[in-house]
């Protein structure tokens, strides 16, 4: 592992752990029908093991000082480059495949922009596997009511179910992170419909936009009095908070607005 300088400024902590990584495999069900995108190359460690499934196998890594190593791995594509700038669906274009898999180990301080430009781009994942920070997978898979529970558990949970497989020790990456780390998988379901999608977003940001305030006092420019309505439809005070909120609430109020 000696051959790379590690950046700081990619969030760079390379997962060395076998079994950790044979963990990961037998939470899949790849065929060599399928494609799979793997987002974060780093030491190639879990890109060969990907390759395992014979499936067609796209792998960005933004750090080109990697590219010699990397390259030494067959019967892939590597793409040196930021996966933020990148149009994902043309990168796609070429290929056919029956279902379409997602797998990574993200940077901690990029994992909510990843997920969200995935969303955005439709790519209709089966299923989306990620090693994220052990507090990002329980605000991602928080219920309501606990102090987890935010704006980005209910985007996400609008498209996907989320789920925690298992916790990773910190010891199992090098360099050793400070954080403690979890594998979590998105499943996409189709379990919810709005009226307008961007409303939809932009109400579930104003509501969460101060987490001290009431949901009236953040959604002050919506319609209260159809807010009330809705809260005492349900049984909810008029002074509670978002975080207390299901998103079936959420959806039922951008309908109604």
């Amino acid at each position: 592992m000696n051959k790379f300088n590690y950046k700081k400024k990619y969030g760079q902590n390379f997962l060395i752990d076998n079994n950790v990584l044979d963990n990961i495999l037998s939470n899949l069900d790849i065929t060599p029908e399928d494609l799979i995108i793997e987002i974060g190359a780093g030491s190639g460690n879990l890109t060969k093991k990907l390759t395992s499934f014979n499936a067609q196998i796209i792998a960005y890594e933004i750090d080109i000082d990697t590219k010699a190593h990397l390259d030494k791995i067959q019967r892939l594509t590597f793409i040196y480059d930021d996966i933020l700038k990148r149009n994902i669906k043309e990168d796609l274009k070429h290929y056919q495949y029956k279902n379409l898999y997602i797998i990574g180990n993200l940077p901690y301080y990029i994992t909510t922009p990843i997920i969200e430009k995935i969303t955005k781009e439709d790519l209709n994942p089966k299923g989306m596997y990620f090693m994220v920070q052990k507090e990002v997978a329980e605000r991602l898979t928080s219920p309501p009511k606990n102090k987890e529970y935010g704006y980005i558990t209910v985007y996400l949970k609008y498209y996907y179910n989320i789920e925690k497989l298992f916790n990773v020790s910190k010891n199992s990456f090098f360099p050793i992170p400070n954080v403690e780390s979890a594998v979590i998988k998105l499943t996409k379901h189709n379990m919810y419909q709005v009226k307008d999608k961007n409303e939809f977003i932009k109400l579930i940001s104003d509501a969460f936009k101060h987490k001290r305030k009431t949901l009236l006092n953040n959604l002050s420019n919506y319609d209260k009095d159809l807010i009330k309505s809705i809260l005492e439809k349900h049984e909810y005070p008029i002074l509670v908070r978002a975080e207390e909120l299901p998103i079936e609430f959420f959806i039922e109020l951008a309908n109604a607005l």
